[in-house]
């Protein structure tokens, strides 16, 4: 398959940590294992620590989008392996020649609301299978004496069931387990981090981001296209697909459910520089974090801001309501409090900021055919 093009970029320097330029770096330069380093926000993440002087180890399959290049690719201090990160061996392997100092653990089977239902048993099994892949090598690295610790991704799907806002890391001590398979694996994943410690002394920084907005998103090789009012695309996330159907034209714009569903649309170069601090910081060590945005928006009030970035002020936004998904979990408010106290991240890339990138990327992606 040929490689589609470059569609990674660092992250912006308008958020994140406090305004500092290296994110937080404490001490000297780390060995760093990103699996799924070819991803969405490994994407942001991997130019952030190479900026920041450390040594990359990355393994990718290219499940979700097909083979692609990354500006990163070709790095002196990136070291790129193909292969799948539920392979033990593989990963074993170069954990354990490198002598891996952090493992972050990013590789997972995700996509959009639709996914959830289609393959809601493949999400559930395969990254259950990614996740022992991970544990088994960072144990055994851990008991030899150089990996420091794992870094869990998770997901703010762990909230699904909160009713408890803005929610704090340590809701989730009380709050129902998550009703979708992907939102509760996410939760099994901390469980890992956690059993593994209780366990084997294996020391982890859990991180849940909320809602990355970016580029790089593109159409995933499961995705089938359905119709969306007049418009027809592959349902994957709320940003791109709002997108694509204002481009195209479609008025009234198509929401699903009533559009007051609500979200905290976060810059992922602000979730890079986030993730980058919680990697490196020993204050990071057995802590959990939120990283988000503080400011929330609706459905419908993405929904105009786009409207008005496309058409201008003197379109009027008009929009018509269809049938949700059934995990389209209605309120996700993040409390990031114990991330700014302890760690000093603050993503603070506006909403209409990250619009600004994310616009005329899809524009042109739309042109070429790859969302």
């Amino acid at each position: 398959m040929a490689a589609n093009r470059d569609r990674s970029r660092s992250p912006r320097g308008r958020g994140a940590a406090s305004g500092d330029a290296a994110a937080g770096v404490t001490g000297e330069p780390k060995r760093i294992f990103v699996s799924g380093s070819h991803g969405f926000i490994s994407g942001y993440t991997i130019p952030v620590l190479l900026e920041q002087g450390h040594e990359v180890w990355g393994i990718d399959n290219f499940w979700k989008y097909g083979e692609l290049q990354r500006g990163f690719d070709n790095h002196p201090r990136f070291h790129f392996a193909r292969g799948d990160a539920k392979d033990t061996e593989i990963v074993k392997k170069i954990v354990l020649d490198n002598k891996i100092q952090i493992f972050v653990a990013s590789a997972a089977i995700i996509g959009g609301i639709s996914m959830f239902h289609k393959l809601a048993y493949f999400l559930l099994a395969e990254n259950e299978r990614i996740t022992c892949a991970s544990f088994d090598a960072c144990i055994e690295a851990h008991k030899a004496g150089f990996l420091e610790k794992v870094v869990v991704i998770s997901s703010s799907m762990v909230y699904e069931c909160t009713d408890t806002y803005p929610s704090k890391e340590s809701d989730l001590k009380t709050c129902p387990p998550p009703q979708s398979t992907y939102g509760f694996q996410k939760l099994s994943t901390e469980y890992f981090a956690k059993g593994a410690f209780e366990q084997h002394g294996l020391p982890y920084t859990i991180i849940r981001p909320f809602n990355a907005v970016g580029i790089g998103e593109q159409r995933a090789q499961t995705d089938s296209e359905v119709m969306s009012g007049n418009v027809k695309l592959a349902m994957s996330h709320v940003v791109p697909d709002l997108v694509q159907k204002v481009l195209k034209g479609q008025k009234p714009l198509h929401i699903l459910g009533s559009g007051q569903q609500k979200r905290h649309y976060t810059y992922a170069g602000d979730l890079a520089r986030g993730i980058a601090k919680c990697i490196v910081d020993p204050k990071a060590l057995n802590q959990d974090f939120n990283i988000s945005t503080e400011v929330g928006h609706t459905v419908i009030e993405l929904a105009e801001v786009i409207w008005r970035k496309i058409h201008g002020p003197d379109v009027p936004f008009e929009f018509v309501s269809d049938d949700p998904f059934e995990y389209d979990v209605q309120l996700r408010v993040p409390c990031v409090d114990k991330s700014r106290e302890i760690l000093g991240i603050e993503c603070t890339t506006t909403l209409e900021d990250s619009l600004d990138e994310v616009i005329p990327w899809i524009k042109e992606q739309v042109k070429l055919g790859t969302i």
